[in-house]
Formats: structure tokens, C-alpha cells, sequence
């Protein structure tokens, strides 16, 4: 319970975002998936040893209420999870296209890139004299 509520006020006040080194969909789908079974058990272990007073059938009627509310936060927190991972491996190969792309980064390509366009060559198709030279084209 009160890692939970550390979690909401954190999330509440996005102080999570000054924090990018956690995986905080990952740490919220543990405690929620943590909490639903703990309280799924403990509804469990006084739902068998309860003696039948009010107080005892409210607890267990609020610990399944509990329960579920964790479940359905789990299956909430798996599903964003997902869509975490996918947008991150999508961006991880957007990143490394992008980056083999990058000319900047290559100097031996910009180096040639520099030399093709200083130089003025023109290419003309030379006279076969020899047929059995393979290169018809010249350099002028």
C-alpha cells in the first residue's frame, strides 16, 4: 500500500520524468501485479480463518474489491508496457537508419563527396580500337 501510494504521487506530480533511468512501466506492472496477488492471498487466508464477524467478512469482502482493482490495473499496466517496448525498438531502428544515412559522421564519404564535385570530369565514350579491351570509356 505504500509503495502504491509513492507511485501515485510520483505519477500525479510527473516527478518520474526527472527520473528517465528507471523503467517506470515496468516498475508500476510489478508492484500492481505484486499487490494483486499479496491481496489475493491475504483475502484467501482470512477468507478461511475468519469467525464470522462483521469486521472480518468486510475485510475479505474489500480485500477481493482490492483484488480486482490491482488486476485490472495489471492488465492496464501490461498492455502499456507493450506498447512501450514496441515504440522503443521501433525508435532504436529509426535511430540506427537514421544514423547510417548520416554523412557528418562518415569523413572518408564527405572526403569523396568533395573531390567529385571540385574536380571538373567528363566521361566520352572512347573509339574501340582494341576489341578485347573491356574499358571503351575515358576520362577527359
Amino acid at each position: 500500500f505504500v509503495v502504491t501510494g509513492v507511485l501515485l504521487i510520483m505519477f500525479s506530480l510527473n516527478l518520474h520524468m526527472r527520473i528517465p533511468q528507471i523503467n517506470w512501466n515496468l516498475t508500476d506492472l510489478v508492484n500492481t501485479g505484486l499487490s494483486a496477488f499479496l491481496f489475493f492471498i491475504a483475502s484467501i487466508v482470512l477468507a478461511a480463518l475468519n469467525h464470522r464477524a462483521g469486521a472480518e467478512i468486510a475485510a475479505v469482502i474489500f480485500g477481493f474489491l482490492a483484488t480486482a482493482a490491482y488486476a485490472v490495473n495489471t492488465f492496464l499496466a501490461v498492455q502499456k508496457w507493450r506498447v512501450s517496448v514496441r515504440q522503443q525498438s521501433t525508435n532504436d531502428y529509426i535511430r540506427a537508419r537514421t544514423e547510417s544515412r548520416d554523412v557528418d559522421s562518415r569523413p572518408e564519404i564527405q572526403r569523396l563527396d568533395t573531390f567529385s564535385y571540385s574536380t571538373n570530369v567528363t566521361v566520352r565514350k572512347k573509339s574501340p580500337t582494341n576489341l578485347l579491351s573491356l574499358n571503351h570509356w575515358q576520362l577527359a
